[in-house]
């Protein structure tokens, strides 16, 4: 068995697959060698492979950038506090305006530089787990044929394909320029209470959460219909196939049979353990954009809270606005990461299902 695995794993360019995917985690998981990895994986023995301290590393770094940022409007908050009250003692009040004016203009530059930043990232994590899907999916697909899911393949390689390309397409042309209009509709509200548009920028921040939600339900339930009306199909005529390899072939027929059966069952082993690679491959995308956002998210919230105190109740919610952004490009990138990884498990579980069958 373990010299059929090796065939199969040089015969199907895995170790191929392998290598290239190893530089989309070398940045979060720089000790984890994925090849080792995979060879764990076949034998079930996956031990503890990532260090809490390469963790906690990141986190200390990312809290340390989110606090310079928070530093920087709380230190031009309090400057325009100071300012204000001087300015309002000795009775100018255009001059107070001004001051207000420069102060938002000061915090918005900052805040939405680090916004527009994490966005980028954001964006450049999506795409790369675009690229690696479609990395994976042929590889993934040539496995399944492998076990004899005929029927599963034909139908699931278009569809994955296709949803996958898809969604980040729709999510980089349509629901990220949605974020940044509601994020700009939040800034221009925010100005003064003359203009006041809050309600259209929550009315996009709300889109954004039930397009998501319709995407990642779309996508479940298409995957798992089709696979599983086409996994039954698969499994029965495997099960013909070796019969009629049994019995109509005479003397060797029992014993070419049971080789088949055995090769299909080291390819199975295969599909799983590169089905596993797979995921793992996803959440080292997205981690690190993930800390960064979630970090972000929960400094702002901070902050607004925070500043409630000394700022005016504009700026405290801008903050909070901001906050609340941070919180939809998180649950995009999640979504995304979340959904690729039910899509590798549920086409996981519809092969393997198939051999019930048999």
């Amino acid at each position: 068995m373990e010299e059929i695995l090796n065939s199969q794993v040089s015969t199907l360019g895995i170790n191929d697959f392998l290598k290239q995917a190893e530089k989309y985690t070398k940045n979060v998981f720089p000790d984890v060698d994925i090849s080792e990895l995979f060879a764990s994986s076949l034998t079930g023995n996956i031990d503890n492979i990532f260090k809490f301290s390469d963790f906690g590393n990141l986190f200390l770094k990312e809290i340390n950038s989110a606090l310079n940022i928070l530093a920087s409007v709380l230190i031009i908050i309090i400057i325009h506090s100071i300012f204000k009250a001087i300015i309002e003692n000795l009775g100018n009040t255009s001059s107070s305006q001004i001051a207000y004016f420069i102060q938002y203009l000061a915090i918005v530059t900052i805040i939405v530089n680090s916004f527009v930043s994490i966005l980028d990232i954001t964006k450049d994590s999506i795409n790369e787990i675009i690229n690696f899907m479609n990395m994976l999916v042929p590889i993934f697909v040539t496995l399944m044929i492998t076990t004899g899911n005929l029927v599963t393949t034909n139908i699931t390689q278009p569809i994955l394909i296709f949803l996958i390309n898809f969604i980040g397409n729709f999510i980089n042309v349509f629901l990220m320029p949605m974020l940044l209009i509601s994020i700009t509709l939040s800034i221009i509200s925010n100005i003064s209470d003359k203009v006041q548009i809050d309600r259209l920028s929550k009315f996009f921040k709300s889109s954004i959460i039930w397009i998501l939600g319709i995407i990642l339900t779309v996508f479940t339930c298409v995957l798992s219909i089709e696979g599983t009306l086409s996994s039954s199909v698969d499994g029965l005529t495997s099960k013909t196939a070796k019969a009629a390899v049994s019995n109509f072939i005479p003397v060797v027929g029992k014993i070419m049979g049971d080789t088949v059966e055995t090769v299909i069952g080291c390819a199975n082993i295969l599909k799983n353990s590169v089905g596993i690679i797979g995921v793992i491959i996803i959440i080292g995308i997205s981690l690190i954009p993930v800390i960064k956002i979630s970090i972000l998210w929960f400094a702002f919230n901070i902050t607004s809270s925070i500043c409630e105190i000394v700022a005016d109740t504009k700026i405290v919610k801008l903050l909070g606005n901001i906050a609340d952004s941070y919180k939809i490009l998180l649950a995009i990138l999640i979504s995304v990461s979340i959904m690729f990884i039910i899509g590798i498990t549920i086409v996981i579980k519809i092969t393997n299902s198939s051999l019930m069958f048999r």
